[in-house]
């Protein structure tokens, strides 16, 4: 499939997940995998750089003014505040990449696909689950980099984020890292029907995982 044009027609595929799904790990697999055909937006952000990171490379580094005149120009097309700084999607970016016929992948929350899906409705929206929630703390505190507290807290933040798996056009649950690769591949294909969110079988899998 790797050598197979991922989509007939350039799309924006947009990712959500709570933390610890794994979903940076499986996106970026199958991004590397089909580089040809997929590229990632690059969000802006108004936090300084990280020592390792570079402008234009991991984020588009702005200051605040600068952000606030593209987002009034319409140039954003999710934005968020967290904590005290403003991250974005850029609208021209994911529409070049389109119009050069590639296919663009987006990593934000549920609350930013729900701002995409106003703006771009062709968008396809997935949606990634751990196996348990069991798993799901396994993962966070496999870590080892958070105190309990944190861990609490991202726990809960992850249970509140699935709540929302039903907004999504599709949903995988990432248990084995290949298995979900051939899933998130069959969706970039446009034959991901197993797991559109509308399939009863996959739905009463969801709902055992999220009780």
């Amino acid at each position: 499939m790797s050598s197979d044009k991922i989509a007939k027609a350039a799309k924006l595929f947009v990712f959500a997940a709570p933390s610890g799904a794994g979903k940076t790990t499986l996106v970026h697999a199958v991004v590397t995998k089909h580089q040809d055909d997929l590229r990632f937006s690059i969000s802006y952000t108004t936090r300084k750089p990280r020592s390792n990171e570079a402008n234009g490379v991991d984020y588009v580094f702005v200051d605040v003014d600068e952000f606030m005149r593209l987002r009034d120009a319409g140039e954003m097309l999710e934005h968020a505040q967290v904590f005290d700084n403003y991250y974005a999607t850029s609208r021209s970016q994911v529409e070049s990449h389109l119009a050069e016929d590639r296919s663009v992948v987006l990593e934000i929350d549920w609350q930013g696909a729900q701002q995409v899906r106003e703006s771009m409705p062709d968008c396809v929206t997935i949606f990634i689950l751990p196996p348990s929630i069991a798993e799901l703390e396994q993962r966070l505190r496999g870590r080892r980099t958070d105190n309990p507290e944190v861990i609490e807290r991202r726990l809960r933040d992850a249970k509140s984020d699935m709540a929302h798996w039903d907004e999504f056009d599709h949903v995988i649950i990432n248990n084995d890292l290949d298995e979900a690769i051939v899933a998130l591949e069959a969706v970039l294909m446009g034959t991901g029907e197993a797991s559109s969110s509308s399939n009863g079988e996959l739905r009463a899998t969801i709902q055992r995982i999220i009780d």
